[in-house]
Order: C-alpha cells, then structure tokens, then sequence
C-alpha cells in the first residue's frame, strides 16, 4: 500500500461537531486564547489539517502548551481549557 503523507484533508470536524477548514482556524495574530479557540487548534492537529510543528509555529506556542491543552482536552473535556479551569486541571494533574 502507497501512502502519502503530504495528502492533507480540507476539512476535519471541529471541537463542536462542525466543519474545521484551515480559513475557520483561530488568526495567527489571535492574542485571547478562549478555550474553543484552543480547542479548535487541538481538532485541527487531530484531524491532520496542521501537525504540531506548524500549529506552534503559526500560534508562537511551545510543544508543552499545545500538550496541556491536548491533555486537558482528553482527559477533562473543553472546560478544562478555560483559563479559570486551568488551575484546577493542573491540581488533578500533578495528583496523578
């Protein structure tokens, strides 16, 4: 079986169940990281519609943030992404 990994899919679902296009991705300039914003980077990368590499480098975030709202995302839902959620999370986090 041929693969190519170059072939990217031009829509993936979103973090709500809707259509994610890269032209519905957060603005690279996007300075107020709400957490469907967040999450909407995490179902992009899921998706394959940007690999990890490219999502920090267009939003200027280090692999250790993208992994903590993956990891919030997986293992606590969308409200572990709220800012006044994150505290929290990370407390259950380090119990662990």
């Amino acid at each position: 079986m041929i693969e190519n990994r170059n072939i990217r899919p031009a829509v993936v679902i979103g973090p709500l169940g809707e259509p994610l296009t890269m032209a519905d991705l957060p603005s690279p300039n996007t300075r107020r990281w709400v957490a469907r914003r967040k999450a909407e980077v995490v179902a992009a990368v899921n998706g394959g519609l940007l690999s990890i590499d490219e999502a920090c480098a267009r939003y200027g975030l280090s692999i250790e943030e993208y992994q903590t709202w993956h990891d919030a995302i997986r293992q606590v839902g969308l409200e572990a992404l709220r800012v006044t959620k994150i505290q929290d999370y990370r407390n259950r986090k380090a119990r662990y």
